[in-house]
């Protein structure tokens, strides 16, 4: 007779010493939470590919959790002028980007008929509707009140948005970090706190000019520009894998939230976070 695998003589060493019960202790999938996430999937049709649908945007969702902390945490690191730490918070940020660029080409290998089979089930339901993903574009500056108005019927949801609504961006934080450090700034932008995406300023330019010409005497500052730039950049590469995904299965259809679907997301290939920091690299 065969003996079970998990009998008590496999558990002393066949398993170098692993840990092998854990009804008395906390498990991998205990900690984890793994019985909540692994049963969040709820396909509304019998369709195969409707759960790589489901799963990629979870997924995605799971990683823009972790931005916001990050970037969260890194507005305060800036605000309190310790960049050392907000530059490494601000490089995980850009590698979350580059995971969700990659991710596109997983849910690329669905096809027009594949998605076409199950999208009725997604009822009005689009990702243009990602209070997570509001709450980035806010933190980094680009706001918008009008597009608050999908969560209109969270008030938790609202309240989280009107906050950072009302909040200095990072960037804000970047550029009051300036004029500490003897830059000069225009009154007018350094005591601004905006409702409304970034605009580009002169003097946040000429600011920044000066950095770039004396980096090791603004060292700290130097880098964290090219941290912005490294995140934004990681950001456009996302922007850009999303709208070819999105053209690639529904072409220029209209997007299940009512939008232009490809021609809302090319639009937004056009929105510049630090404006300074792109215009600098012509004018220098």
């Amino acid at each position: 007779m065969s003996q079970c695998p998990f009998s008590a003589s496999s558990e002393s060493g066949e398993w170098h010493n692993a840990q092998l019960n854990f009804s008395d202790s906390m498990s991998y999938g205990d900690y984890l939470g793994l019985d909540k996430i692994l049963t969040a999937q709820h396909p509304l049709s019998d369709n195969h590919n409707e759960l790589l649908f489901i799963i990629q945007h979870q997924a995605s969702e799971l990683w823009m959790n972790l931005m916001l902390h990050e970037l969260r945490a890194a507005r305060e690191k800036v605000k309190q002028e310790e960049f050392q730490p907000a530059f490494k918070m601000l490089a995980r940020v850009s590698r979350i980007f580059d995971q969700l660029v990659q991710a596109w080409t997983v849910l690329a290998t669905m096809t027009p008929s594949e998605y076409a089979e199950f999208r009725e089930s997604l009822g009005q339901s689009s990702g243009f509707q990602s209070y997570q993903y509001r709450e980035i574009e806010f933190i980094l500056g680009n706001k918008s009140t009008p597009l608050m108005k999908p969560h209109a019927h969270r008030r938790e949801l609202m309240s989280k948005l009107e906050i950072e609504l009302q909040s200095p961006s990072l960037y804000d934080e970047a550029v009051k970090a300036m004029a500490r450090q003897g830059l000069e700034i225009d009154a007018d932008r350094l005591n601004l706190v905006s409702d409304k995406p970034t605009e580009y300023n002169v003097s946040v330019e000429n600011a920044w000019r000066a950095v770039y010409e004396d980096p090791k005497r603004y060292w700290d500052l130097y880098q964290l520009a090219e941290k912005f730039i490294d995140l934004e950049d990681s950001l456009r590469q996302w922007r850009f894998r999303h709208v070819t995904t999105v053209e690639r299965i529904i072409g220029f259809k209209t997007g299940t939230g009512g939008t232009e679907g490809v021609g809302y997301l090319r639009k937004m290939l056009d929105k510049e976070l630090f404006p300074e920091l792109w215009r600098l690299r012509t004018n220098m």
